[in-house]
């Protein structure tokens, strides 16, 4: 039988044409910055440096979620969790699971799996941020694709923090972090920083679902002087 004829069998049977190509869009959450969209049942990394602003950009996330009255649960890799920085910025640590994983990145692995599998989280973050790079490099792509699978299907969103991309193909979306200047005061040899000015930009993932382009933005961090 020619591929012309089944489909119309198909068609027939399901009482019209079927676009074999249409995916419907995932619903989105406001991510906490102007621009930006989180997919539910969607895995977000968020990649850059050490001060990139990937940190900015998480509390900004996990503020919004608190402000949704969301679930929110943190595996935090490497111990870099500050609990007053967040509630500064707007996080309910009430409402916050902190799960501590001492230096082991296959236990926040592990931690992760388990809290995507078990429910009831609006929010869930796996914080590799601080994790040696060859040592999160050691995670497999099947791995993350388990991730992936476990998430797909739930109201949740499932957020990485990481130097580089490590997902590949099983990220929804790619946020990359990166400084745009700073700003000072006073004269050499004495100036002092008074803030620092950083972005994200939406990188390319294989698996994004027809996301409109996210608009760079730009924030600004007063430093204590």
């Amino acid at each position: 039988m020619g591929a012309a004829a089944l489909r119309a069998q198909f068609d027939s049977f399901l009482g019209g044409p079927l676009d074999w190509r249409a995916r419907p869009l995932p619903q989105t959450v406001p991510s906490g910055v102007a621009g930006i969209e989180l997919p539910r049942g969607g895995l977000v990394e968020i990649v850059g440096p050490p001060s990139s602003g990937r940190t900015s950009l998480l509390l900004a996330i996990l503020a919004a979620a608190a402000a949704r009255q969301e679930a929110c649960a943190l595996v935090d890799a490497e111990d870099a969790f500050d609990p007053a920085s967040a509630q500064a910025a707007g996080v309910q640590l009430e409402g916050l699971l902190w799960v501590r994983c001492g230096h082991n990145a296959e236990h926040a692995l592990k931690a992760a799996d388990l809290l995507i599998q078990d429910g009831g989280f609006g929010l869930a973050i796996l914080d590799l941020g601080d994790t040696p790079l060859p040592t999160a490099r050691r995670i497999s792509l099947t791995s993350w694709f388990r991730l992936r699978r476990a998430v797909e299907h739930t109201p949740a969103v499932l957020v990485t923090v990481a130097r580089q991309s490590l997902a590949g193909g099983g990220a929804s979306l790619v946020l990359e972090c990166g400084r745009d200047g700073a700003a000072w005061s006073g004269a050499q040899p004495s100036r002092l920083l008074r803030g620092m000015r950083v972005r994200a930009v939406p990188g390319e993932s294989p698996a994004r679902h027809g996301f409109e382009e996210a608009r760079e933005f730009f924030s600004a961090y007063e430093a204590n002087p």
